[in-house]
């Protein structure tokens, strides 16, 4: 990687950190730093689209909650970032990964799915071991 693509990827990660910092600590206003104000978030599970920054003010102002981020793993580079996260809507963690396309350094588009928690089969327990997300390694 040389110097202009280290730089690039580096302001890409900060984007998403900033994100999910201000995200997991109550602040929207961070969303108008990152996003640009005709971001498009998709969220294929609800089968939703919030087209621009006027809608996604208003889906996250009316959130009775605003999940804590935890368990943070982000990778990509360039204008491609994937975030692994958990987010807790009340009492109810959920696995989540969120894919973010940057335009000149801001969110153009997002798209989270987001995953109900089930026991795993006792029928591969033979093969696999639990997974601590809360011990992964951070990224």
């Amino acid at each position: 990687m040389n110097k202009m693509q280290t730089v690039k990827s580096d302001a890409g990660r900060a984007t998403i950190d900033r994100l999910l910092d201000g995200v997991g600590n109550g602040d929207l206003g961070v969303m108008d730093e990152v996003f640009h104000e005709d971001a498009v978030m998709e969220w294929p599970a609800s089968r939703e689209l919030i087209v621009g920054a006027a809608n996604r003010r208003a889906v996250y102002s009316h959130m009775p909650v605003l999940p804590k981020v935890s368990n943070r793993h982000v990778y990509g580079s360039g204008d491609l970032w994937v975030a692994e996260v958990t987010l807790p809507y009340g009492t109810k963690p959920y696995p989540a990964v969120l894919i973010f396309k940057l335009r000149d350094g801001r969110i153009a588009t997002g798209v989270g799915y987001w995953a109900e928690p089930f026991a795993a089969p006792e029928w591969r327990s033979e093969w696999v071991r639990p997974l601590d997300l809360a011990h992964r390694p951070k990224s």
